[in-house]
Formats: structure tokens, sequence, C-alpha cells
């Protein structure tokens, strides 16, 4: 009697192994990401070499060439780089500009030369040219750097900087730091002791 138990048991025990499920390698392998692991897909990817900060891109503008009347000699607003430059939006007919240019003369005779400091009239009238407006500089003793501006220049100026730098009697005047960024003034004709006052920190100021 007690061997018929003993065979019974050990049968059923072998039944109940039979129908357990096998392990798969499924089972097996299967790894949950540790912490480590979740950090790092988190993270972004940086290109070696790579600066934090980078330096704004200068405009399109800045890399056409326009032509100095008073010489002939060609440039571009990139050439000077590292310098301060004003520039003011005009044409010969505005009264406004001429004032405001009178201004710039007093600036320049008080201020005397310096090399890091650059003027330009910049004519915005498509329909004025180069002779007359070397000529009216000649005639009023404005004897810094003075161009046309060409129609994607004065158009790319107006989208940049607003429609009222198309409008020379607001006398629309920007200055262009070291690095090259642009600094609108406000409107209205600016007395030579407020273009100082605005122009010194920018010349102080180091790359």
């Amino acid at each position: 009697m007690f061997k018929k138990t003993v065979f019974v048991m050990l049968a059923l025990l072998v039944a109940l192994s039979a129908c357990a499920p096998s392990p798969t390698p499924t089972d097996v392998m299967v790894d949950t990401p540790t912490t480590a692991t979740e950090d790092m897909m988190d993270q972004p990817t940086v290109a070696p070499g790579m600066p934090g900060d980078q330096m704004m891109d200068t405009p399109d503008w800045f890399d056409v060439t326009l032509t100095n009347v008073r010489t002939g000699k060609d440039f571009s607003i990139n050439e000077f780089k590292g310098k301060v430059v004003l520039v003011e939006d005009l044409a010969m007919w505005c009264s406004n500009c001429k004032k405001q240019q009178i201004q710039v003369k007093t600036l320049l005779e008080e201020m005397g030369m310096n090399e890091d400091l650059v003027f330009i009239g910049l004519d915005i009238d498509p329909n004025e040219k180069a002779a007359d407006l070397k000529a009216y500089t000649d005639n009023n003793g404005f004897d810094w750097v003075y161009a046309i501006a060409p129609v994607e220049v004065a158009r790319e100026i107006g989208n940049l900087y607003g429609d009222q730098f198309l409008n020379p009697p607001s006398t629309p005047i920007f200055l262009i730091d070291r690095k090259g960024q642009v600094h609108p003034l406000p409107f209205g004709i600016k007395s030579a002791e407020d273009l100082k006052n605005f122009i010194e920190p920018f010349l102080s100021a180091e790359m």
C-alpha cells in the first residue's frame, strides 16, 4: 500500500512538471533600462568644438558693394567690422536731412578724427544720381562717406527696420556696433550732443 501511494505521488509530480511552461529566450534576455541610460538618452548631442555662444549673422545688405561718391571707391559695410558705423538714410531734396547732416558735421568737428568711427550718408531715393550727390556734399561741406543705395539695399533696410527708415524727412539713423549689431536711433533731428551721447558708449566697448 505504501509503495502504491509513493508511486501515485511521483506520477503526479511528473505530470505537473510537464505542464509548466518552459522559459523562453525573451523571458531571460529582457532588461529594464537603468536611470543612467535614460538620462543619457535625454542629453542633446553637441558637436565637438562648437562654441555655445555664436555671433549673430549680419544682414545680407552689409555685403553689398556700394560706391563712395566722394572718392569713387567701392566699399561694403562688412569692411568696417570692428568699427562703430553711423548710417543716415537721406535724400537731397529733404530739408530735415540737411539739418541732420549739419548736426553730424558739428559732431565731427567736436570729436575730431577717430579711426574707429565711420559716418555714412546713404541716399535712398532711387531717382537721385551719384554725380549730383557728390556736388551736394561738396557744396555743403559734408566730407564723410556718401553712397547711393541700390534698390535691393533700400528694400532690405525697410523690411528689417521698418518702412519709416525709407522716409527721409523722419531723419532715420541707425548705429552699427563693433559686432555688427544694428541699433536704431529715435526718429527726428538729433543734436550733435545727442549723437555724441549715443555713440560714446559703443566707442568705449570692445569686440
